[in-house]
């Protein structure tokens, strides 16, 4: 009897030591952090691509320009536009028009976040205000933000408020529509635990539905910065006016009229520098880190 009682404990001690064994190695799951050489491992997986993409295009360009299958004046060659974009950068035309950019996008971008939020929560909600709302937010989403221009044009004049128009006119439904999207992903059960609990309301908007809509939103505000993006530079392209300051789309079209094809060629690579460099830095390490936080990366 002794013996079957000293087996009994040996075998609770061992079981015992055995889920220690477990309990520690998943804190340690849990508490690890990622050497340094993973994460250079992971930079480098995001940068080598893009730039070994981008040396195929300029090989590929460098080899059309060789053939001369065009004259110079339609397609010049990557070192033609590189000259001309560091003339762009030396004569201080290209920080002024990449600042003033910027600085319109921010804040179409802004207010648009601020218009769109609540109305993709609004329609998300309700389906009486979605039967009415949902289909014109998706056809406004579809309509080329460039045919808001003359329209606002005509009402504003050339000034910052027709940029702003046209940009929130073109990025609001697209954040609305990413604030629906996410809202639609959300399982039911979540309200009803958050209604439980005492979550009414706004603050079951605010604690249970943005949240739990998070990913869906992001993708929503990422695709709404493009939709803006694109709005603010066919406004610059369009209207030329000294209210509206150098922009890029003010050298754009300054190229153009020129009839300069390196310097147009210039001003798209500042045009693209910037959006890729908004989404890489700002949109892509917040869509990792929510994925990440939620096991889904």
């Amino acid at each position: 009897m002794a013996a079957d009682t000293t087996d009994t404990a040996a075998g609770a001690a061992t079981g015992g030591d055995t889920l220690a064994h477990i309990e520690a190695g998943l804190d340690a799951l849990e508490t690890s952090t990622e050497p340094e050489s993973g994460r250079l491992r992971q930079v480098a997986a995001s940068v080598l691509p893009p730039i070994v993409v981008l040396a195929l295009i300029v090989a590929v360009w460098q080899l059309l320009y060789a053939a001369k299958i065009w004259p110079d004046w339609k397609l010049p060659g990557p070192s033609e536009v590189f000259s001309s974009l560091k003339d762009t950068f030396s004569g201080g035309d290209a920080w002024g028009a990449v600042g003033h950019s910027i600085g319109h996008g921010a804040v179409g971008f802004g207010a648009s976040v601020a218009l769109g939020t609540p109305l993709g929560i609004l329609v998300g909600r309700y389906k009486a205000v979605r039967s009415g709302l949902g289909p014109i937010l998706s056809g406004l989403q579809s309509l080329p933000s460039v045919a808001w221009v003359p329209p606002a044009l005509m009402f504003f004049g050339p000034t910052p408020a027709m940029l702003y128009t046209v940009v929130l006119l073109g990025a609001v439904p697209s954040i609305a529509v990413g604030v629906m999207s996410g809202l639609d992903q959300v399982p039911p059960i979540y309200l009803r635990v958050g209604h439980n609990i005492g979550a009414r309301g706004l603050a079951s908007v605010r604690h249970v539905l943005l949240p739990a809509a998070l990913p869906g939103y992001l993708a929503g505000l990422r695709q709404g910065w493009a939709f803006a993006w694109r709005s603010l530079l066919a406004s610059e392209i369009i209207v030329q006016s000294a209210s509206l300051g150098h922009s890029l789309g003010f050298l754009l079209k300054n190229s153009q009229d020129a009839n300069d094809m390196s310097g147009a060629f210039a001003a798209i690579v500042l045009i693209l520098a910037v959006g890729v460099a908004v989404n890489q830095l700002l949109f892509a390490p917040l869509e990792r880190r929510v994925l990440k936080a939620r096991g889904l990366a």
